[in-house]
């Protein structure tokens, strides 16, 4: 059975959320936009996901930043300052009264459209904002297991194109590369760059480890997750060698372990590549690494909670 680094518990409790939407906060089922909104048009618009650990949204000011400048890039107008959204953000949870093992999907969109067509102009109303918070506990089996990639002929493009450091909500070009990975048996798809490197995945960044190092992509036609350079980071402040570089699927196919991150699962171990079974699922040097990513979240929610 096909595997997902978002795989989750089932949770009941999801049929009965409350949503943001537009200031206000809603039943789930009455969480509804137009079929003119610029979003469902047209992909027009950005988005985040979050993750609530004790109370807390772990990282949200580095997700706010890049929520603003993905919106700048697109001249969208949020409509208020980051401070207000990461108010509207806790007021959702707190709606919900939920504390931990949650997860927020943060979506703003050029809102509605007078007339079905590109043009910006046309969408003169003021953004969508709708935030999306849902119990979700990671689904512990996928650490044992880890998941399988296939690299696909969809490769991530260059900024020439559409930008993949740019969070949109125009994700077709990961969708048809997840759908190639399924096609040739693997859970998730593994994306080359435009000079055939090893890239990232449809859905997160990736890692492999190589006789003690770390190694990931060099973030040029990727999204730089805020999970990938929490990991650099740690690793770079506990003498763990990590390196942004270019290499080939030679080096991937022969690494030692292979891991992805992501807001949802922060770590997710890879069992293999293309076919190829890599020596270990969730070895040594993943296991050191989830370990102070989770001492990371534990410190950096005592901070927070020590600032209010």
């Amino acid at each position: 059975m096909a595997t997902s680094t978002h795989d989750a518990n089932i949770d009941e409790r999801n049929q009965a959320i409350k949503i943001y939407l537009n200031g206000n906060i809603v039943p789930r089922a009455e969480a509804t936009v137009s079929v003119y909104d610029s979003g469902f048009m047209l992909g027009d618009g950005v988005w985040e996901g979050l993750r609530l650990h004790d109370g807390v949204v772990c990282f949200l000011e580095e997700h706010l930043e890049r929520l603003y400048a993905g919106a700048l890039m697109l001249k969208l107008d949020i409509g208020m300052p980051a401070e207000a959204l990461a108010q509207e953000v806790y007021r959702t949870v707190e709606a919900n009264n939920m504390h931990d093992d949650v997860h927020l999907r943060l979506m703003v969109t050029r809102g509605l459209k007078r007339r079905p067509f590109q043009h910006p102009g046309l969408s003169d109303s003021g953004p969508t904002i709708v935030i999306i918070a849902e119990h979700s506990r990671v689904d512990e089996a996928i650490y044992q297991q880890g998941i399988r990639l296939a690299t696909v002929p969809n490769h991530r493009g260059t900024p020439l194109t559409q930008d993949p450091k740019l969070n949109s909500h125009s994700k077709l070009n990961c969708i048809l590369a997840l759908n190639q990975a399924i096609e040739a048996g693997a859970d998730e798809a593994l994306m080359l760059d435009p000079h055939g490197f090893v890239n990232t995945t449809n859905s997160t960044n990736f890692f492999i480890v190589r006789k003690g190092e770390l190694w990931t992509s060099t973030g040029d036609y990727c999204m730089n997750g805020v999970t990938r350079q929490k990991v650099i980071d740690l690793c770079r402040s506990n003498g763990i060698p990590v390196y942004e570089r270019n290499y080939s699927l030679v080096d991937a196919y022969s690494a030692d372990e292979a891991f992805v991150t992501g807001t949802f699962g922060a770590q997710t171990p890879v069992s293999e590549i293309d076919g190829r079974v890599l020596k270990h699922v969730g070895g040594p040097l993943f296991g050191k690494i989830r370990e102070l990513y989770s001492d990371l979240i534990k410190q950096h929610c005592s901070d927070v909670i020590a600032a209010r």
